[in-house]
């Protein structure tokens, strides 16, 4: 199917979209239903039982605190990620929570909140239940989810969770019917997926207009720039037991330094103080974008940003047409393949952020469709196979770093396409393919799917957790 590029940008908070933002989302859906189907106020108690990855790497994801965010009605693209702490210390300390944020249910956050570590749901790794009871412990509703990647969550059951009766205008599920539509159409990807966005909302409310696309899309450009500039602000220790120090004010102060001084500023310096300062602050718990997740939302607002500064600064048009067209591969990679680490491995964040940032870079600089499949193939290529491997669960090494080498890649993927006539050898279809075939061969220990370290995967076999 072709997704809606605010499917693929998602404004969220930290520190992981399938392990974070998913799992508030699933709980304040099931919040929702209680209250929906007039449950809410026989609820005498909840249990949220999570399986498989949530349950291993999901207390250094903050997967509790996201699950009880979500029962309380707290929503990821609306909750002030300044609140968390508080919220979680309330429910802690008064060991009661206020369910969909109105009725007080006893609440044990060490007994309610079940992480079954040694059993994963056969759909997916990352699956919870969660289960409302009410008197003589009457089990008066129980829905099973998975978060699938990318903030996306699927009721068990469902086929798809955006699936609708919704056709856009130009449907595609791969790469070449894409071009297709570009060529007999004399459109850009860009164009093509405004015209389905359109329709999209025009299906959803017949008074929508292409000024409420253009300001959604605003609105996920500010939260970036947004995410960057409290990146660079911030110092001191990131939460977690790494004890890791943020790097990105030191950075940007140093860059600037140089700039005042009459020194050369090599341009990567800037891509790696943006990633940088974007995936420290989702490592924070802050407020981010999923581009298209948490662990590799750095890759994209870097890119943008290079674009921003160095390219073409203040082009409306052009920042448009990049997160376009991004979304645009973004979604091939969702139909064809997968965007969560716990299935593909890490490929499928990074690597996709990457082939997503190229693409839509090449685009606002004026490339052809062509070019720009050529530049999102080399985008991915040379990320197949790469793991997921987050020490102590934690995303922080080598996740952010991680984000500063996604970004830097794009941009010379970039180049290298920009150069051609976007004629090659391996078709952006066949990369895909192979990725997803690589990350269903990859070994479970090389996921994001194992507790202890680096996902317990060759990094972490080898780095002793202090």
């Amino acid at each position: 199917m072709s997704h809606s590029m605010f499917d693929l940008f998602k404004i969220g908070v930290g520190p992981s979209s399938s392990h974070t933002v998913g799992p508030m989302l699933a709980s304040a859906r099931f919040a929702s239903a209680l209250r929906e189907n007039e449950r809410l106020h026989n609820v005498e108690n909840v249990r949220v039982e999570l399986y498989g990855s949530l349950a291993l790497t999901g207390k250094g994801h903050a997967t509790d605190v996201a699950c009880v965010m979500g029962l309380m009605g707290e929503w990821p693209d609306s909750i002030n990620s300044d609140d968390i702490p508080t919220l979680a210390a309330m429910v802690k300390g008064s060991k009661e929570l206020p369910l969909d944020g109105h009725r007080f249910i006893p609440f044990d956050w060490d007994t309610d909140l079940v992480f079954h570590f040694d059993q994963v749901l056969p759909e997916h790794p990352n699956g919870m239940t969660l289960t409302a009871f009410g008197e003589n412990a009457e089990a008066l509703l129980s829905r099973t989810y998975f978060s699938v990647g990318g903030g996306f969550v699927v009721e068990k059951g469902e086929t798809d969770a955006l699936a609708s009766d919704f056709k856009p205008p130009f449907p595609f599920t791969s790469a070449v019917e894409l071009l297709a539509h570009c060529e007999k159409e004399k459109k850009s990807i860009a164009q093509i997926m405004f015209v389905n966005e359109l329709a999209r909302a025009k299906h959803e409310d017949k008074h929508a207009t292409i000024d409420t696309i253009n300001q959604n899309i605003e609105a996920i450009w500010q939260v970036m720039l947004s995410c960057i500039e409290r990146g660079i602000e911030q110092d001191g220790v990131l939460p977690g037991g790494l004890q890791l120090k943020r790097r990105a004010k030191n950075l940007h102060d140093r860059i600037v330094k140089k700039d005042t001084d009459g020194l050369p500023v090599d341009t990567n310096d800037w891509v790696n103080m943006y990633a940088m300062a974007v995936n420290e602050e989702n490592a924070a718990g802050g407020r981010v974008v999923t581009a298209p997740t948490n662990g590799a939302a750095g890759v994209i607002p870097a890119v943008l940003a290079y674009y921003n500064k160095f390219v073409a600064p203040n082009n409306v048009e052009g920042i448009r047409t990049f997160l376009a067209t991004a979304a645009a591969i973004g979604s091939l990679y969702k139909t064809n393949a997968s965007i969560s680490a716990a299935e593909v491995g890490c490929q499928g964040e990074i690597g996709v952020a990457c082939s997503m940032a190229a693409a839509g870079l090449a685009a606002a600089m004026g490339a052809t469709p062509e070019q720009i499949e050529n530049a999102a193939e080399i985008g991915m290529e040379h990320n197949l196979g790469l793991t997921c491997d987050p020490i102590n669960g934690l995303v922080q090494v080598p996740c952010i770093e991680r984000n500063t080498m996604g970004a830097v890649k794009a941009i010379n993927a970039t180049r290298l396409a920009l150069n051609g006539d976007g004629s090659h050898h391996v078709s952006l279809d066949s990369v895909i393919k192979t990725m997803h075939e690589t990350g269903l061969d990859m070994m479970s220990k090389y996921k994001e799917t194992s507790q202890g370290g680096l996902a317990t995967n060759a990094i972490a076999i080898n780095v002793v957790a202090c």
